[in-house]
């Protein structure tokens, strides 16, 4: 589509001025969103909307923004959402952000000046291979930059608001859907399925340029209760069963040479302990295990099991309780049903001049979940890179193609249908 590419693109303004709004997320919260912040964010965002035209928006009471860009077709298409969710992860600070951009990369290592110990080498980040002539956009040092997903959300509204004014490409009704706390795995736990009203959706939501995910792990949560025996320490011989001591044994045991994220790539899985808390008496550990087969997921739920077992044979006076719970399903099981979904999300890459590749996720999206409440949605790339770290970066010209690569995807379903 020429016309989009000498488009004169606001995904950068929009980019800088979302990641300065601090919206981290925080796991311990039991309210929604989990942190009032994301709704700043969220307000801002329906403002733009309004003010591009679209009448259709709204935030609801969990957070959730939710927009339309009415078709301009008579066509009876398809109707397409674009999500992207509002926080980031509660791994890195987010708090004053002070987004800085690289003028044209030539290939030396990016010295973040907050913290000149946060060198971003191409070494470490291979994919900056492919960058070189172009605008690099890093935080400061001292908190992450926020691309993953702000840089999806700029996308998306990129690609609003050239949709709204450019009246003469044509497209189906467009849902439009940002959501909070996806980076503690809430991210569609109140989202409005019939209000969306959506067929099919796509997130934004991916990293390296050109990639769109139609797979991601299956992913369970387990929790391991220990209750040991507590006595004075002074008179403990043959006594104290330590519940602290029991978990760390249980760790111990663990895999380190397979079965953790240390040692597995590809469509290898992992058993990975996230948190420890106790004391002599009691004690916790908090676990997530992955794996993209569900019987191979199955069998890492025993081979757990089976570990603790082994270790509570040294310690027969003490007790355990262990507890697993679903996370999200791999989503291919779905995708497969609907081929059409990931063929025009490749076309419309392929018609902005990229060369696709499609690929599995070590992990998850809103997507994960929205395809087994039944709206199929495969993730798009953002150009999001190094997320969760004071490292993240983007792309300048990466994002750009991801607004042109959304734009497509909304012209190629009117085109097909």
């Amino acid at each position: 589509m020429n016309s989009i590419q000498d488009y004169k693109h606001s995904v950068v303004e929009r980019f800088l001025k979302y990641v300065v709004i601090d919206t981290q997320s925080d796991p311990h919260s039991k309210t929604s969103p989990s942190t009032e912040k994301q709704r700043t964010l969220g307000k801002l965002l329906v403002e733009e909307l309004l003010q591009m035209g679209i009448t259709d928006v709204s935030q609801d009471s969990y957070g959730y923004i939710y927009a339309t860009i009415e078709s301009n077709t008579k066509k009876t298409v398809p109707i397409i959402c674009f999500c992207s969710h509002m926080d980031t992860s509660p791994d890195c600070s987010g708090t004053n952000v002070k987004p800085i951009i690289h003028s044209k990369y030539n290939g030396e290592n990016i010295i973040l000046p907050d913290d000149t110990n946060q060198v971003i080498r191409m070494v470490d980040h291979p994919d900056l291979k492919t960058q070189i002539g172009n605008d690099i956009i890093t935080a400061s040092g001292t908190t992450l930059l926020g691309a993953d997903n702000k840089a999806g959300i700029a996308e998306i509204m990129d690609a609003a608001y050239y949709l709204i004014n450019h009246p003469e490409v044509k497209h189906g009704d467009i849902r439009i859907l940002f959501t909070p706390d996806e980076e503690i795995g809430r991210g569609v736990d109140h989202v409005d399925l019939s209000r969306l009203g959506a067929d099919y959706a796509y997130t934004v939501d991916g990293e390296s340029l050109g990639t769109i995910e139609n797979e991601t792990f299956s992913a369970d949560g387990a929790t391991i209760n220990i209750v040991g025996v507590s006595t004075h320490p002074g008179f403990a011989k043959g006594k104290m069963e330590s519940a602290l001591k029991i978990a760390a044994e249980i760790i111990s045991y663990l895999p380190s040479d397979t079965l953790c994220p240390e040692s597995t790539e590809g469509k290898d899985g992992f058993i990975h302990p996230v948190g420890i808390s106790g004391s002599v008496e009691n004690a916790q550990i908090e676990l997530i295990l992955r794996d993209f087969d569900n019987q191979a997921l199955e069998n890492h739920r025993r081979i757990l099991k089976a570990i603790i077992d082994e270790v509570f044979e040294k310690f027969p006076n003490s007790r355990y309780e262990l507890i697993f719970h679903e996370q999200y399903r791999n989503m291919k099981s779905i995708l497969d049903n609907c081929p059409k979904l990931v063929e025009i999300g490749i076309k419309a890459m392929e018609r902005a001049g990229l060369t696709p590749k499609l690929q599995s996720i070590r992990g998850g999206t809103d997507g994960s979940r929205l395809s087994f409440m039944g709206l199929p949605c495969p993730n798009i790339f953002a150009g999001e890179h190094a997320f969760h770290s004071k490292q993240e970066w983007v792309s300048v010209q990466d994002m750009r193609k991801a607004v042109e690569t959304i734009v497509n995807i909304a012209v190629i379903w009117e085109e097909e249908s």
